[in-house]
């Protein structure tokens, strides 16, 4: 009964520190979640609509699953008579975890507004903002702590078993076309995220707060072949004491005759979490949708414990043009990768 009860103190003590030094939900495809890395990453593809769904299962292996998933939905429009362009968006986020079902859910409003800095090409400056609701919640009925096991109860006293906040990123993007190729382009970005500091306790701890967090992305896409081209996407992330590096590369191959505008495109590569998992991606473009599977190969320390295996992932996305007269897909100059 003393090795049970202590493994119980064990279990919620983990609990209890995932809460005070919790990090920020990712995805290994992080290139289908935009404005999870950077809200001024927000409109920049070749498109007026964009609407991309991803869903993480992790750690089968070890625990109750982690199943996250994620829809953001994004809409570019010109402004005026110039080649600047708007984009509105939407980030929705689902996130549940463990044996105590602890769900976050976000809803999350973005803007990013594009500034053309040339005629020559394109090239952009862009300013983006995104915010909004947060709500955290836990299921104490499936809560187990040494003091059950004394005749005391639950033994945790939270006010309630869930609490709502503000969240707020800003973030600043630049992209270019590369050379004549319009199709060869280039961005460099930096995000801050949770400039609100917003407060991260079921306790009601003013003093535990979500750290803010520094996200610098990165991206190029160059053709190979006129039928073929890669795409590198990389990000550097920062919050607290945490870092994270996550880069890779997607071979692309356009599998019809129309090399313009092909119906489908085959990509194949692989990312790297640095100390964390190896990422094998494989992605099929079938106008005007992409799907793609990859699968954490897990090469930290846990993968003794986990052999070797983390999570899935598959990502759906959606983009299209719309109708009106002066959409991005008659415009020479718009933001684009």
């Amino acid at each position: 009964m003393y090795q049970l009860k202590k493994v119980f103190l064990l279990h919620i003590i983990c609990f209890i520190a995932v809460f005070v030094s919790a990090q920020d939900i990712h995805f290994s495809q992080f290139f289908e979640a935009p404005l999870l890395r950077n809200p001024s990453l927000a409109g920049i593809f070749t498109g007026d609509v964009r609407v991309q769904a991803v869903y993480r299962d992790q750690w089968n292996s070890v625990t109750t699953a982690y199943k996250t998933a994620s829809l953001n939905g994004e809409y570019k429009l010109p402004v005026g008579k110039s080649d600047d362009f708007l984009t509105v968006g939407l980030q929705m986020l689902y996130d549940r975890a463990g044996t105590v079902s602890w769900v976050s859910a976000h809803l999350l409003p973005a803007l990013n507004y594009h500034k053309s800095l040339g005629t020559d090409k394109n090239r952009y400056l862009s300013l983006g903002f995104m915010g909004g609701p947060v709500q955290r919640r836990l299921d104490v009925t499936k809560m187990t702590t040494n003091s059950q096991y004394d005749g005391m109860g639950l033994g945790e006293n939270f006010p309630s078993p869930k609490y709502t906040y503000f969240d707020g990123s800003v973030g600043m993007s630049f992209n270019t076309q590369l050379n004549e190729n319009i199709d060869n382009n280039m961005f460099v970005g930096v995000a801050y995220h949770h400039f609100t500091n917003p407060k991260n306790s079921f306790y009601r701890n003013s003093n535990i707060v979500l750290d803010p967090k520094w996200v610098s992305s990165a991206g190029v896409k160059f053709s190979v072949t006129p039928s073929s081209y890669i795409t590198l996407q990389g990000d550097y992330s920062m919050q607290g004491n945490f870092k994270e590096v996550v880069a890779g590369a997607l071979y692309g191959i356009k599998l019809n005759e129309e090399i313009e505008n092909p119906l489908y495109t085959l990509h194949g590569g692989a990312f790297l979490r640095l100390n964390d998992a190896f990422i094998p991606v494989i992605k099929v473009d079938y106008r005007p949708f992409s799907f793609a599977l990859s699968y954490d190969i897990n090469i930290s320390k846990l993968k003794t414990s986990s052999y070797g295996r983390g999570g899935f992932e598959l990502s759906v996305s959606y983009v299209g043009f719309s109708n009106r007269d002066n959409s991005s897909l008659n415009n020479i100059r718009c933001p684009r990768f």
